[in-house]
């Protein structure tokens, strides 16, 4: 009588083990956009994610806004502390730039932290209480002061590519997940 009463159970249950997913209505949306895997396709929006590299500062500010902050921007011998803001939404708002003293020493085409560390406090003081995270925003250019600020979109037989401007030390590629980026 057990073994009747087990097998019919376990009958039972081997009926249940199928999951349907529920209908297409009924599922929850997701508020990240799903990125083109193709280097092929251009993204109308791309990844960032913060590290301990060259991204220390991107996320979220307590209005909402999207940024990214970085002391390692320059234009020759020119440094500047950027402040690269969008919107909620992932548009571009608006750049708040400075012009800083560049790092003695450093070749011309190199990357490297202005030392300006007062400034970058103070910039992420104007975000309120901000939380590092990752973000999609869109590529976006503009000029201050005759220099071009933003993320470029660009194409190199048939591939594209996002690259941070001034100094174009970040590269973003297909799957634009943010997780890898060329320097």
């Amino acid at each position: 009588m057990r073994v009747a009463l087990a097998l019919l159970v376990v009958v039972a249950l081997t009926g249940c083990t199928s999951v349907t997913p529920p209908p297409e209505s009924a599922r929850t949306p997701t508020s990240e956009p799903t990125p083109e895997p193709t280097a092929e396709v251009a993204p109308e929006r791309f990844r960032i994610v913060p590290d301990d590299y060259h991204v220390p500062y991107a996320g979220t500010a307590e209005d909402g806004r999207r940024f990214f902050l970085s002391d390692e921007l320059f234009a020759g011998a020119d440094g500047y502390v950027g402040l690269y803001l969008w919107k909620p939404d992932g548009t571009f708002d608006e750049v708040k730039v400075q012009k800083v003293r560049r790092t003695p020493g450093v070749p011309p085409a190199q990357a490297t932290s202005a030392g300006a560390a007062a400034l970058i406090k103070a910039r992420l003081a104007e975000l309120g209480k901000y939380k590092l995270e990752p973000i999609w925003v869109e590529p976006f250019t503009t000029k201050v002061d005759g220099t071009t600020f933003g993320w470029i979109l660009d194409q190199y037989e048939g591939s594209y590519s996002i690259h941070i401007e001034p100094g174009d030390f970040i590269a973003y590629y297909a799957p634009w997940d943010g997780l890898e980026y060329d320097t």
